[in-house]
């Protein structure tokens, strides 16, 4: 088997300086494809498959900074409503069928379900395909996310406004692999007292976040009612959508929301942040959940 893909990648650069010029190595954030693909077998049956033969479905294909990939495609599965928990997935592993180039068998994570979890296979063609840019197309609406039966946030905690202002310091002391190369999202998860519980970093903010709750997913930390997701960006409808999957009621982004995540926000009842930094922030949705100091009281 190839060796496995690493989150960086090392590079030879020219560095131009005025009219000087030098060569020096340089560190990349690695970007890679990863194949997400459902599996059944044994005695679970598939339409068009044969009694007892293993089947698989690809399910997602997007590029991604290796590492984590088995909580990458756990996140997906969950935050898509493909999976309702972690006991729904028996195992994951990568492929290693003869079949499949040595270099690319890092590249795809075999995801095999629990016999009750086994979707309609069929009825996944439909366009579960992602970059690290757009996320997952034909989603962006409310109306798709009212359909699959996204219910309002959970109350959730209510969270001072000084311990906000201290997250943006604590996510980025704790980003290792942006600070080697300076290209990649970060999502992180802290508790209503600003502890960090889980970061995750890619090249794609919608990977990033997948990750993140894939960690929480697989080691039975869902759902996320009593904590705060941050992301190093801005804040989009597909962020808000994943967050909402996972039941974490506040999100916080260091630049600015896009007009649907706040839609989403003021719909489901969630409290949106956006440019969280320098110790200031705006609420966008769900003042409710922000105290001042003033008394210790709601704003």
């Amino acid at each position: 088997m190839t060796r496995r893909p690493g989150s960086r990648t090392r590079v030879q650069v020219h560095v131009v300086a005025g009219d000087a010029v030098r060569r020096r190595a340089d560190e990349l954030a690695t970007e890679e494809p990863l194949e997400i693909r459902l599996v059944a077998s044994g005695a679970a049956t598939v339409p068009g498959a044969a009694s007892g033969a293993a089947t698989h479905k690809t399910v997602a294909v997007t590029m991604r900074t290796p590492g984590h990939d088995f909580e990458l495609a756990a996140g997906f599965l969950f935050t898509e409503g493909i999976v309702p928990s972690g006991a729904a997935i028996r195992r994951m592993t990568y492929c290693v069928d003869p079949g499949v180039d040595a270099a690319q068998q890092y590249n795809i994570v075999n995801v095999e379900l629990a016999r009750s979890a086994l979707p309609d296979l069929p009825a996944l063609e439909r366009h579960f395909f992602t970059s690290s840019a757009c996320g997952v197309c034909g989603k962006a609406s409310l109306e798709a996310m009212r359909m699959r039966g996204s219910g309002p946030a959970a109350p959730g905690p209510a969270v001072p406004a000084h311990v906000l202002a201290m997250l943006p310091e604590r996510l980025q002391a704790a980003q290792g692999i942006f600070q080697a190369t300076g290209g990649l999202h970060a999502a992180a998860l802290f508790d209503a007292s600003g502890e960090l519980i889980a970061l995750r970093e890619d090249v794609g903010r919608h990977n990033a976040l997948d990750k993140l709750i894939g960690w929480a997913v697989l080691n039975g930390r869902a759902p996320l009612r009593d904590h705060l997701v941050m992301v190093s960006g801005r804040a989009s409808f597909e962020l808000l959508q994943k967050t909402l999957a996972a039941q974490a009621p506040i999100f916080c982004a260091v630049s600015a929301p896009s007009s649907l995540a706040v839609q989403v926000a003021t719909e489901f009842g969630m409290t949106l942040i956006g440019f969280l930094r320098g110790g200031r922030f705006n609420v966008y949705a769900g003042v409710e959940r922000i105290q001042t100091a003033v008394g210790a009281s709601r704003v």
